[in-house]
């Protein structure tokens, strides 16, 4: 009996010991998996670009823009960086201004791409007015750590050369007080060229974009995360 008893003793040690060895193999695993995924959101970054419709791929088919080209760019040169494009045919300041707080706080993307302003401009708006919401902009999104790239536009003078050099100017006073990078005119090297454009004059079209995305990618890779 007293042997019988011993050996029962013994089978329970053996397995407690094993069932502690199994416990801590999950544990290390768990927190090996759990580090590995933290390691992996720090690393990752998401751009949002909130435009209007020159970044919402307006008449253009889809994939084509030059936000679709800059995904494309990142994915060839295997940064792991997510693009979100909210943008929206026909958007003003005041509209992305009301859209960003949502977006932040969904995507929490690392650097904010603002192409808005252009529709304010056409349609003769109160350019005080437009500038506070990109002031606004710009500042909330910094508040939620991200960077800002600021994309500016130039408008025909249909509201004369005043309203036309202000609206300008903007873009390179708004940057330089809220430490936002610039690129200075988003349609650069093609404004002049007719081929360039949809039949509107307004829309560049799909020869147009590679354009555009070098005129981005020149300020924006100056603000990306660099492989540590």
């Amino acid at each position: 009996m007293l042997g019988k008893k011993y050996k029962l003793n013994d089978q329970l040690h053996i397995h407690h010991i094993v069932m502690v060895f199994i416990l801590t193999c999950i544990t290390v695993f768990s927190s090996t998996h759990s580090s590995a995924q933290d390691h992996q959101a720090v690393e990752s970054t998401s751009i949002l670009v909130l435009g209007d419709s020159i970044s919402a791929e307006y008449g253009l088919s889809r994939g084509s823009g030059w936000v679709a080209i800059l995904d494309k760019r990142l994915k060839q040169e295997q940064k792991k960086i997510s693009i979100i494009n909210a943008s929206i045919s026909g958007e003003t300041t005041a509209g992305g201004l009301t859209r960003l707080s949502k977006l932040l706080k969904l995507h929490h993307p690392q650097i904010v791409v603002i192409e808005l302003g252009a529709n304010d401009g056409l349609r003769g708006l109160d350019l005080q007015t437009a500038e506070k919401n990109l002031k606004q902009m710009i500042q909330e999104s910094q508040k939620s750590g991200a960077k800002i790239l600021l994309l500016g536009m130039k408008i025909p003078p249909n509201y004369g050369q005043d309203y036309t050099q202000r609206f300008f100017n903007m873009y390179g006073k708004l940057a330089s007080r809220e430490g936002a990078a610039l690129v200075p005119f988003l349609l650069d090297k093609m404004a002049d060229k007719v081929e360039l454009f949809q039949a509107d004059r307004i829309h560049p079209n799909e020869k147009a974009q590679p354009i555009l995305f070098e005129n981005v990618w020149k300020e924006l890779n100056k603000i990306l995360p660099q492989p540590s």
